[in-house]
C-alpha cells in the first residue's frame, strides 16, 4: 500500500537524501523544499530533543498552504504541539492529528524520515 505523501506527484523517492543531519535542530523544526526529477516537493521535518526526526508533508490539511506561510515559529515551546501560521490550525507534534481550532477532524500527512550516514532521507 502506497502511503498518501507519495501520491503528490513531486514526492520525492524513497532513499533520497534530504539535508545533513547537523542541519537539524535539536529541539526545532525545518521547512524544506525537495528537489527531484519529480519537482519540488514541501517537507516539514520536526526534531525533539533527543528524539527521531519526524516528517510531514509541509501543508495544512484545512487550505493545503504551507504551515510556515506566514511565519516560521510553528513548534510550541514544549514540542507537543505544531500550529499553521496561516489560521492557527493545531496539531500534535508526534501524531500530526489535528488537536485545535480548525486543525480538528483533520491531521497532518507523515512522511517517513530517518538519519543515515550523517544525512536526513526519505523513507525509514
Amino acid at each position: 500500500m502506497t502511503a498518501a505523501w507519495q501520491q503528490y506527484r513531486s514526492a520525492p523517492a524513497l532513499g533520497t537524501r534530504v539535508v545533513e543531519a547537523d542541519a537539524l535542530p535539536d529541539h526545532g523544526h525545518l521547512s524544506l523544499s525537495v528537489d527531484s526529477e519529480r519537482g519540488r516537493f514541501p517537507l516539514l521535518v520536526v526534531r525533539l530533543t533527543g528524539a527521531a526526526p519526524l516528517g510531514y508533508v509541509n501543508a495544512c490539511p484545512h487550505q493545503f498552504l504551507p504551515l510556515d506561510q506566514r511565519g516560521d515559529r510553528l513548534l510550541s515551546e514544549d514540542g507537543e504541539q505544531l500550529r499553521c501560521s496561516n489560521h492557527d490550525a493545531t496539531f500534535a507534534t508526534r501524531s500530526g492529528e489535528g488537536i485545535g481550532g480548525l486543525g480538528v477532524g483533520c491531521s497532518l500527512e507523515p512522511v517517513p524520515v530517518s538519519l543515515r550516514s550523517g544525512w536526513l532521507v526519505i523513507g525509514d
